[in-house]
């Protein structure tokens, strides 16, 4: 039995694992995220599956790993076909929801050989990872020579159109752009322009827009049971804030870099590509740190603030106690950690992300305000939800290939939980596999960690190694030292074990396979018989008829 009847699956975009108060962060206080830790469990290795918004987003919607559902990079069409969140959970009894961000991208040629209208219930929820997209927003309204990135129109411009700011695409002019001493427009595109405030009132930018969306669905709900995922734009770039955010932090409240003069000297050729990035080279200089971490910081505590305007919402609608809580983050940003930008390895500012999960079942009362620190991952969440809305994501297990979280939330003692946690990276669209001469079939990388050590392997090249407990900013890379060859070795038979998965056996159950076991005989095929006395007399009932003359 369970008190679960409502889910609120918060997720933020490009929020890294230590800029919260509860995650140790000394200057940027989020008392109410701290305060939704102090009510639920705060995990302390939580990763991603893939250190990129879409295949880490496809990931957590399927709890599948992104080798198995293939989406493995933005824009790359879900399979249609692929369970998701929404098709678990809907037959629970649940709605299920979406405001804000998946980054999701249409099986549309398959729709359109299967005769799916995209329009239909059914072609939404396909496109849509499961969701009912009460406003499906991925902030990301770009206009350039080829167009614009997403071709299709967001509610929010429609919405700062209304309140009386101009022009076809306010998202840009206002909501992420500044302004210049001389009037003219400062994009927030140039981020030399971040710690101007954006031209939107605090109110109207994106934040508190989508939280109000979330509370219109959540009255609108009413009493019936539902899941609904908040999923913030931000911190996410363009990185520019309205005021009083835009400079709410200074200098002074930075956390130091993590990087390390040796880690350029002869670097692995990958590490070495990436940090060639464009954005990589941009975030190695200090100036550029010290314009956008605090701005980064101040989109921070604009969630929190708005999580707590959220929370006190749900207070006053009695559902505090009846909704299972969780908020983490597709994952991290680079800053200019390991001389990169953006989040494009495996680094814990790049893979290990939030999360806290607040259970509001009096099973977990004796796991309040806990610390957990087992390996968890992003498709964990998925088998999470299904069991809390009273399913049995066991049933699921030849789908899900995550793991439900619901015995570490209730203070018990899970069986053989796992031991190494596993991520994915495919490089093929980038200027690092370019230069680095690497077929798209080749670009691809892994990672395998537990808590000692971290493997990065790129095919092609030798491994990168860490020392997570005598190295945890990850600035020594040990994959070329003969002492740690056999770490090198355990690690990568551990990532070849988990690639003999089998991962696409997904139409039929364990449970189904271990009922037909030997029931083939009972339905006519009697292969490998010499002689009728070698089986029972009944398999040969509807074989004993009289012969025709």
């Amino acid at each position: 039995m369970t008190a679960v009847k409502n889910i609120l699956f918060i997720m933020c975009d490009q929020l890294r694992w230590d800029y919260l108060s509860c995650y140790g962060h000394p200057s940027l206080h989020t008392p109410n995220i701290d305060a939704l830790a102090a009510r639920g469990v705060r995990f302390t290795r939580s990763y991603v599956q893939s250190p990129i918004c879409g295949a880490s987003r496809m990931s957590t919607y399927t709890g599948r790993y992104v080798q198995s559902h293939g989406a493995s990079w933005n824009g790359f069409p879900l399979k249609a076909g692929e369970m998701t969140m929404g098709d678990y959970l809907r037959p629970l009894g649940l709605r299920t929801a979406l405001v804000g961000k998946t980054h999701m991208e249409p099986d549309a040629e398959t729709m359109q050989r299967l005769g799916i209208d995209p329009q239909s219930i059914i072609g939404v929820r396909v496109s849509e990872c499961g969701f009912d997209p009460y406003e499906r927003d991925d902030g990301l309204w770009a206009i350039g020579p080829d167009g614009r990135y997403d071709p299709r129109l967001p509610r929010y411009n429609e919405y700062l159109n209304q309140k009386g700011y101009g022009g076809d695409n306010p998202w840009h002019d206002y909501a992420n752009s500044g302004l210049n001493d001389d009037g003219s427009l400062a994009s927030g595109w140039a981020m030399r322009h971040a710690g101007k405030p954006a031209r939107v009132e605090e109110n109207d930018s994106e934040t508190p827009y989508m939280t109000r969306r979330a509370m219109d669905f959540i009255s609108e709900a009413g009493a019936d049971p539902w899941c609904l995922h908040l999923s913030f734009i931000k911190p996410h770039w363009p990185y520019i804030a309205p005021a009083p955010y835009h400079d709410m932090y200074g200098i002074k409240d930075m956390i130091p870099v993590v990087r390390s003069e040796d880690e350029r000297k002869d670097p692995h050729p990958v590490f070495r590509e990436f940090m060639q990035h464009r954005v990589s080279l941009t975030f190695s200089r200090p100036e550029v740190r010290d314009e956008i971490v605090p701005v980064y910081m101040g989109l921070i505590k604009q969630i929190d603030d708005q999580i707590g305007e959220l929370f006190r919402f749900l207070d006053r609608k009695g559902l505090m106690d009846k909704t299972m809580i969780v908020l983490t983050s597709d994952h991290g940003d680079y800053l200019g950690d390991h001389w990169m930008g953006e989040k494009d390895l495996f680094h814990d500012a790049s893979v290990r992300v939030p999360l806290i999960i607040y259970d509001p079942s009096r099973e977990a009362d004796a796991a309040r305000g806990t610390v957990c620190d087992e390996l968890v991952e992003a498709i964990d969440l998925a088998p999470t939800f299904i069991d809390a809305a009273g399913g049995d994501a066991g049933n699921e297990s030849h789908r899900l290939e995550g793991r439900s979280l619901l015995p570490l939330l209730r203070a018990a003692a899970p069986e053989q939980w796992r031991d190494v946690s596993i991520s994915e990276y495919d490089y093929s669209l980038s200027q690092a596999a370019q230069r680095l001469g690497v077929a798209p079939r080749d670009a691809h990388l892994f990672m395998v960690a537990d808590k000692h050590w971290k493997l990065m392997h790129a095919p092609g090249f030798r491994p990168m190694l860490f020392d997570l407990l005598n190295d945890p900013q990850e600035l020594h890379d040990l994959g070329t030292d003969p002492a740690f060859e056999s770490q090198c070795q355990r690690l990568m038979a551990a990532l070849h074990r988990w690639a003999l998965r089998p991962s696409q056996r997904t139409t039929i159950s364990d449970a189904a396979l271990q009922a037909g076991r030997g029931k083939s005989m009972r339905r006519g095929i009697l292969i490998g018989v010499w002689d009728e006395s070698d089986i029972p007399a009944e398999l040969w009932t509807a074989y004993r008829g009289e012969r025709e003359s």
